[in-house]
């Protein structure tokens, strides 16, 4: 048993931690795969990815898929570094290092809401934070912490990105829902706050709450991301050495 422990050539199950088993071919290459998968994710959600439909879109059998990535969550790894190549982080200008905190939230929420099963897996999808993109993303944003002049720039950067993740996840969710009735956020709202109302009516602080007009949920929602994230940037604020 310890013998064949030993020579398992991928004792960690990531398909950052082994090699390619071949070389890729100009016919399917894994970035054809990966770039596909995405598309697939972005137009169906994860439910209906499959090595076998996605083969099928390939014009390829899911076998010929195997020989790029062994598993349908080594696809997810990728996919998911895949799609971080599209987060910015701003250059520090001058001290303002809040400012670029919001921009890299800013552009990590705007590729979360053009990917929406991104949040969601995010914390599902293995070891897809050893992928260079995450890499590149996660060294970017310790530089930003540190030119600030935090202490610890990792643990700095954690509050952010776990706020900036679980805003995303409920607003990807709620817009996946919109999409999914056919009609604009707007039409879906106002069908949908005559209910809401009423089942707020026997709880005071929800009721005011609900009883506000909401002329622009897009313009609301991004409100909302501000308030938390300034939030998130006052606390972080004080862990700054005076």
């Amino acid at each position: 048993m310890a013998a064949a422990r030993t020579k398992n050539p991928n004792p960690v199950p990531s398909v950052w931690t082994r090699q390619k088993r071949e070389p890729d071919q100009p016919s399917l290459s894994r970035g054809a795969i990966v770039r596909e998968a995405v598309a697939m994710l972005d137009a169906e959600g994860i439910e209906a990815l499959s090595m076998r439909k996605l083969g099928a879109r390939l014009g390829a059998g899911a076998t010929s898929l195997y020989r790029h990535v062994a598993t349908k969550d080594e696809l997810m790894e990728l996919a998911v570094d895949e799609v971080a190549a599209e987060v910015h982080v701003p250059a520090i200008e001058g001290a303002d290092w809040r400012a670029a905190a919001t921009g890299a939230a800013a552009s990590f929420r705007a590729a979360a809401l053009r990917h929406p099963w991104l949040s969601s897996v995010l914390g599902q999808a293995g070891l897809a934070y050893l992928g260079p993109n995450l890499m590149a993303f996660s060294e970017r944003l310790a530089a930003l912490f540190t030119a600030a002049g935090f202490p610890e720039p990792n643990r700095a950067a954690e509050p952010l990105l776990s706020y900036v993740i679980g805003i995303s996840t409920t607003e990807a969710a709620w817009l996946t829902t919109v999409a999914r009735s056919g009609e604009t956020e707007a039409e879906f709202l106002a069908r949908l706050l005559p209910a809401a109302r009423q089942a707020a009516a026997p709880y005071e602080h929800l009721a005011v709450e609900y009883a506000v007009e909401t002329a622009d949920p897009v313009a609301l929602r991004e409100e909302k991301f501000r308030y938390g994230l300034e939030t998130v940037l006052d606390g972080l604020a004080l862990r700054l050495p005076r």
